[in-house]
C-alpha cells in the first residue's frame, strides 16, 4: 500500500513538472516573439527624424523601470492593421494602471481627438503619437499629459483582437443598440452589423463593437463600449477553460502583437494579475465630460482639457479624495 501511494505522488508530482514545464516554455516563446527593446534601430531613426533636418533629435524616451512593488502602468495600444505599409494613427488607447498593494486597478480610456502637446511635434490630437514616432513617442506623450509614470507598452492590431476572442470562444455582452455602419473601402470582414440585445459575439463581432463611432456620442460611446468589453474578455481570460488554452491562445496572438515588456516582466505582471479579478477593474474616461471642451482649431474638430485637472483628477480616483465617474 505504501509503495502504491509512493508512486502515485511520483506520478502526480511528474505531470505537476510536466504541466509547469509547458505552460513556462509557452510563456518564454510567447515573450521572444513580441518582444522589442525600447530603442531597437527602427526607433532610433524614427527619434531622429522627429528632431527635424534643423535641431536635435529629442531624447529617446526610457521608460521608468518599474520595481514591483510601486503602481505599474501599461499603455495599450491598437491599430486598424488594414494598411500593412502604413503606421497611420493609434487607433486606441488606453492606461491599465494597477496599485500591487492594494490590487486596486484603473482602467483610462483616452480620448484620441484630444489636444495634446507631442514632444517634437507641437500641440496635435493625442493618437497623432503613434503615426509620427511609433509607441514610444505615444508613451512620451502619454505621460506627460496624464503624469502617469509609462512603464510598458502593448500594441495589437485588429487581426490580433480577432484571434484572441475566438481563441476564448467569444464573449457574452449586452449590445446596447442597433450598431451599423458600412464603408466601402473596407473589406467584407469589418463591416459593422449588430443587433441590439445580449449575445455571443465572436472575434469579429466582438471587434464590430469595440470600432463603432458613427452616432451622435461619437468616441465618447466607443470609448465606454471597449473599457466594457475589455472587462468582459478579462473575465473570460480567467475562467478555468480560458487558463487551460493559454498556452494556444497565446501563440496564436504573439504574430500581431509588439511590448517593451521582457519575459522577467511577465513573469512579474502574469503573478500580480493572479490576485486581480477583472470584474473589479474601475473603468474610467480621460478626459472626463465635466473637463472637456470640444473645439475646431485649424479646421479641425479637437477636445481640449485643463493639463493640471486631468492630473489631479486621476490622483483623486487614485486615492478616493472624491467621488468619480465612469463616463
Amino acid at each position: 500500500m505504501r509503495k502504491k501511494m509512493k508512486w502515485i505522488l511520483l506520478s502526480i508530482s511528474t505531470l505537476i513538472l510536466i504541466v509547469i514545464g509547458y505552460y513556462s516554455f509557452s510563456i518564454i516563446q510567447f515573450s521572444s516573439k513580441i518582444h522589442h527593446p525600447t530603442q531597437d534601430p527602427t526607433q532610433t531613426a524614427l527619434n531622429q527624424e522627429i528632431g527635424g533636418p534643423n535641431g536635435p533629435a529629442p531624447t529617446p524616451y526610457q521608460p521608468p523601470v518599474w520595481e514591483g512593488k510601486e503602481r505599474v502602468n501599461i499603455l495599450l495600444l491598437g491599430g486598424d492593421g488594414r494598411e500593412s505599409n502604413d503606421r497611420g494613427r493609434s487607433d486606441t488607447s488606453l492606461i491599465l494602471s494597477i496599485d500591487p498593494s492594494t490590487k486596486k486597478v484603473s482602467l483610462f480610456s483616452l480620448l484620441r481627438d484630444t489636444y495634446v502637446k507631442i514632444p517634437g511635434r507641437g500641440m496635435n490630437k493625442l493618437n497623432a503619437a503613434f503615426s509620427f514616432g511609433g509607441p514610444e513617442l505615444s508613451m512620451k506623450t502619454i505621460e506627460e499629459f496624464t503624469g502617469l509614470p509609462i512603464h510598458y507598452y502593448f500594441y495589437v492590431d485588429m487581426d490580433s483582437f480577432i484571434t484572441l476572442v475566438d481563441a476564448i470562444d467569444g464573449v457574452d455582452l449586452e449590445v446596447e443598440k442597433d450598431l451599423k455602419y458600412s464603408d466601402k473601402a473596407d473589406k467584407p470582414e469589418y463591416q459593422i452589423d449588430l443587433k441590439k440585445g445580449f449575445q455571443h459575439l465572436n472575434g469579429n463581432q466582438a471587434l464590430q463593437y469595440a470600432r463603432f463611432r458613427h452616432d451622435a456620442l461619437s468616441d465618447y460611446s466607443r470609448t465606454e463600449r471597449q473599457r466594457k468589453l475589455l472587462k468582459v474578455i478579462g473575465e473570460k481570460l480567467q475562467s478555468t477553460t480560458s487558463l487551460l488554452k493559454l498556452p494556444s491562445i497565446l501563440d496564436k496572438i504573439a504574430p500581431y502583437m509588439t511590448t517593451n515588456m521582457d519575459l522577467g516582466d511577465m513573469l512579474k505582471l502574469a503573478n500580480l494579475g493572479y490576485h486581480i479579478r477583472a470584474n473589479t477593474i474601475e473603468t474610467v474616461q480621460l478626459p472626463p465630460m465635466d473637463l472637456l471642451h470640444e473645439e475646431k482649431i485649424d479646421g479641425s474638430d479637437v477636445i481640449t482639457t485643463d493639463e493640471q485637472q486631468i492630473k489631479k483628477y486621476i490622483t483623486d480616483i487614485f486615492y478616493e479624495t472624491k467621488e468619480t465617474s465612469t463616463n
